[in-house]
């Protein structure tokens, strides 16, 4: 096997002695060959597999031209967005222009297009009137029902009408391709296909033994009680080993999503990531600065996929699902080894985990003959019973990475679920954690402490955080350690009233916390949190749910997080007054804000008064005024 990129262009085919590609990857991302990017590991396994593979890595799609560099692929073109849906990728949560995208040359915006999987598509079609396409990655994955929309504000067909592709893969997609482009190979039609993890349309079913047929586009798009219960339907069946198919009529059409495909086993994880990935951007964005996205996992370590936490606001349990594998400790420190002698190492591995850096294997054992339980969670609303708290294996491995010689320092920085660590008796982790893993500060997500608010996010009560935050600063003082939590807080979730986001500020307030991470939350596609959002209904139970939708609501409740910047003053102050909560401004300890100055004179009173030959400015002898209080020093005062 040539050990290089793959071909970009006409001259790579030749040089790999390539007349027609099997297969051509038309991608929103810039191209970088290395495990941490959707695009580089379907292309390798597919090329593992004898299958020769071309990219196409973020087209002009004002035309068809680029579409056509590397000619017709003798099966298929693959077509995905990239790593983030294009839309996030490309707006912030008030829906401003982002002007910056870490996956383009040179962090350069403006790349790709909105709603890119559906352009390419059908630039391609275009280009290719006959050519098949199979569509896949995060953007496709969670559009793949009619969907809720935050940028168009209303409900959307599935992204396959829109695509005309002839199949959606969703999830991760190494199993699937490879049983695809096999299917492919041996002559069978893809409109034939019935392979698990995969979406298409019919216009009959009769073919179908076990399936559950959801509410139809029509009835989602102008009923909000139907799209909550398909958003459950949709949730329950999400597992590969009891999860049925699922049936959504569509304009007269049948979108069929057959069940999820069962993850990698550990055998097959160590074998994907062990392939001959070139582990940087392609040399032809090294003129623009090469692509930013790579210095954050360069030296990073994904060990795990799935996620059992199962946030309301993450997509992950549609996606990646809520099965967790890992690879093997074996596996593991050989990247690490390798990774030692790139000539770019300084001795410190950056992070070593997954979407939960502390979930190393499966919930329970049931889970791998039964699979994931339908009505319960595995931490929410607390830890099941069946569920196995032990960190011995993921420390055990730690362990053995900080004493490969040239490693410095391993750190830990993807999420750490501290519900699950302060439910270990074992505290050997948790002290290591500390001595060894952290850099002065810990990130963990708890999001918010209000029961209301977490109730709705599906995370643990404000109780469980404390017990682990007394915890963290124990341990560190025993150790001689001064280490700070940074706590991740999200504003205006479905169930946050600004009763809640006061309750959270003074919280903040009392324990001297200076949050750098406030995320309003931003309603991504094909999350239950979405749903809340949009129906102002829980899915599961169909109660009504506040839902702050407003922009001076959403904003006063993002200040209130961040009352001490002079910045929000007048939305604290508004926000605070609003809720009769006048007891907050003022100068006792436990108050948010003070009173405003009594002479708060504007400066357009000012420019007024100075033209009637009224002074304003500030009289010999007479001291400044202090005005608000700055925000403590964070070097000095971080909790």
């Amino acid at each position: 096997m040539l050990k290089d990129f793959l071909p970009i262009s006409k001259e790579d085919m030749d040089k790999r002695k390539i007349k027609q590609l099997d297969f051509i990857y038309v991608c929103g991302d810039a191209y970088v060959d290395h495990p941490s990017f959707g695009h580089a590991i379907i292309s390798r396994v597919l090329e593992k597999e004898g299958f020769s593979v071309g990219i196409i890595a973020q087209p002009n799609w004002k035309d068809c031209e680029d579409f056509k560099k590397l000619g017709t692929p003798k099966y298929a073109f693959l077509v995905s967005a990239g790593n983030i849906d294009s839309m996030v990728n490309h707006y912030t949560v008030n829906k401003k222009i982002r002007h910056t995208d870490l996956y383009s040359p040179g962090g350069k915006a403006n790349m790709r297009p909105d709603r890119a999987t559906i352009v390419y598509c059908n630039r391609i079609k275009e280009a290719f009137p006959k050519a098949k396409i199979i569509i896949g990655g995060v953007e496709a994955s969670l559009r793949r029902f009619a969907h809720y929309d935050y940028w168009d504000n209303k409900v959307r067909r599935s992204i396959l009408f829109d695509t005309r592709a002839d199949v959606l893969t969703y999830g991760m997609g190494e199993k699937i391709i490879t049983q695809l482009a096999h299917e492919l190979k041996n002559g069978k039609e893809i409109s034939q296909t019935n392979i698990d993890g995969c979406v298409y349309v019919r216009t009959n079913i009769d073919y179908l033994k076990d399936y559950v047929e959801i509410p139809s586009f029509e009835d989602v798009s102008t009923d909000k009680v139907s799209y909550a219960k398909a958003t459950a339907m949709q949730y329950f069946e999400q597992d590969p080993i009891r999860g049925r198919a699922i049936v959504q009529k569509c304009q007269g059409k049948y979108l069929v999503q057959n069940k999820p495909m069962m993850p990698l086993s550990t055998k097959e994880l160590d074998e994907v990531y062990s392939l001959p990935y070139m582990r940087t951007y392609h040399p032809m964005y090294e003129k623009d600065g090469g692509v930013p996205a790579i210095s954050e996992v360069k030296f990073s370590i994904t060990n795990t996929r799935g996620c059992y936490g199962a946030c309301n606001f993450c997509a992950l349990t549609f996606h990646q699902g809520r099965m967790v594998t890992s690879r093997s400790e074996k596996s593991v420190l050989d990247e690490a080894k390798m990774l030692t002698q790139d000539k770019d190492f300084k001795g410190y591995i950056h992070d070593v985990g997954g979407p939960t850096a502390n979930f190393y294997g499966p919930a329970c054992d049931k889970q791998k003959e039964k699979g994931t339980c339908k009505g319960r969670q595995c931490l929410y609303p607390t830890p099941c019973k069946n569920l196995k708290i032990d960190h011995k294996r993921y420390l055990r491995l730690l362990q053995k990475m900080r004493e490969i010689p040239k490693i410095k320092k391993v750190f830990i920085r993807s999420g750490i679920r501290y519900d699950y660590l302060i439910y270990d008796k074992d505290i050997e982790f948790f002290y290591e954690l500390a001595k060894h893993h952290v850099s002065g500060q810990l990130k963990v997500a708890p999001e918010h402490i209000s029961d209301n608010v977490l109730s709705k996010m599906g995370k643990p009560s404000k109780e469980v955080y404390d017990k682990f935050s007394k915890k963290f600063y124990e341990i560190n003082k025993k150790i001689g350690k001064e280490q700070y939590l940074v706590p991740y807080l999200m504003s205006s979730h479905p169930g946050s009233t600004i009763n809640d986001a006061i309750y959270l500020a003074e919280y903040i307030k009392e324990n001297n916390l200076h949050p750098e991470q406030v995320q309003d939350f931003y309603p991504t596609p094909f999350t239950i949190s979405t749903c809340m959002f949009y129906t102002e209904l829980d899915p599961f139970t169909l109660e009504k749910v506040y839902v702050p939708k407003t922009y001076e609501e959403k904003q006063m409740q993002r200040a209130l997080l961040q009352f001490n910047k002079k910045e929000n003053y007048s939305l604290v102050y508004k926000a605070l007054k609003m809720a009769g909560r006048e007891d907050l401004i003022g100068y006792d300890k436990k108050c948010l804000i003070r009173p405003p100055k009594a002479n708060n004179t504007s400066k357009s009173q000012k420019k007024e008064g100075n033209k009637n030959g009224t002074d304003f400015r500030r009289k010999k002898g007479v001291p400044k005024s202090k005005g608000q209080p700055k925000e403590r020093n964070r070097k000095t005062n971080k909790r």
